[in-house]
């Protein structure tokens, strides 16, 4: 190797415009090794050819990329690279969007304007009928509610199919606690099946965290909202609108609250109606 193709660490870190201190933390993360390094003293050579790369590490830094992310985009071919980032940058979209919609919600909120909030969703009431269901309860916070909840309704509703006679109704999520970034309910998937004495079969032989179970007639007090409007957390307000009318109409909550899908998920569009935010609910019982 020609030592005089080199720069030295401080030289290489000028000409990338970039300090020494990244430049060592890029290498011990492995994004960007040195073409050399001297043995006895440990000093960082690197090739002026690296200035680009080194360059680029920074800049996807600048987009607040993982380090350990950075190391697999870069790693990658030119298109898979754009690819890579377009995936991520979507994520980051999408979760300012969410807070945005939090923001505009708190400020409402703060300000005193809580009824213009909750004025946006429309609150009905409707019957549920007495249901069989097969659920499965997890512990979980809200940022893998995403995973979760078409994960574990898809296990249900192949078992339904498969094992329990059939899907007899539309599947639901119930919160038995508060599901946030601190508090981890549980939250609880149900599938309404058309064979009980099956289902009860199954479920004794799945394991933890499974249950079949009869689901009683109630009525529900629930809102219409959007695929847009399911995402986390953009969901709170409409929970709190049917809330505050259940509170306004003189009822109170009987049971767990619900999101019912009553869509296919993946063929509906963001603008489209998509779920039902629901509270079992009953006249509210007198003291005295």
């Amino acid at each position: 190797m020609n030592d005089a193709e080199l720069l030295a660490i401080g030289a290489f870190a000028a000409r990338a415009r970039l300090s020494p201190k990244a430049l060592r933390l890029y290498d011990r993360r492995g994004l960007l090794p040195p073409a050399h390094v001297d043995g006895p003293s440990g000093y960082r050579h690197y090739r002026a050819s690296q200035a680009e790369r080194a360059r680029l590490v920074a800049q996807l830094r600048q987009l607040d990329m993982p380090l350990a992310l950075i190391a697999e985009v870069v790693a990658l071919p030119g298109p898979e690279a754009a690819g890579a980032l377009s995936a991520y940058w979507a994520g980051v979209e999408e979760r300012l969007a969410g807070q945005r919609a939090l923001a505009d919600y708190l400020r409402g909120r703060l300000s005193g304007r809580s009824s213009d909030m909750y004025g946006k969703f429309t609150v009905e009431t409707t019957e549920s009928p007495e249901q069989f269901v097969i659920t499965e309860s997890r512990h979980i916070l809200a940022d893998h509610l995403p995973t979760f909840i078409p994960e574990s309704l898809g296990r249900l509703e192949r078992a339904a199919e498969e094992h329990c006679g059939g899907i007899a109704g539309v599947p639901f999520m119930a919160y038995h606690a508060e599901v946030s970034q601190e508090s981890d309910g549980p939250a609880e998937s149900c599938v309404p099946v058309a064979g009980p004495v099956a289902a009860r079969a199954w479920a004794e032989g799945y394991g933890r965290g499974v249950r079949a179970r009869a689901e009683p007639a109630t009525r529900l007090a629930f809102t219409r909202i959007t695929k847009a409007q399911v995402a986390y957390p953009q969901i709170g307000p409409a929970f709190e609108a049917v809330e505050e009318w259940i509170a306004r109409e003189g009822l109170e909550v009987a049971g767990p609250c619900r999101e019912i899908y009553f869509t296919n998920w993946p063929a509906t569009a963001p603008d489209e109606p998509a779920c039902d935010i629901a509270f079992p609910v009953r006249e509210r019982t007198v003291q005295g």
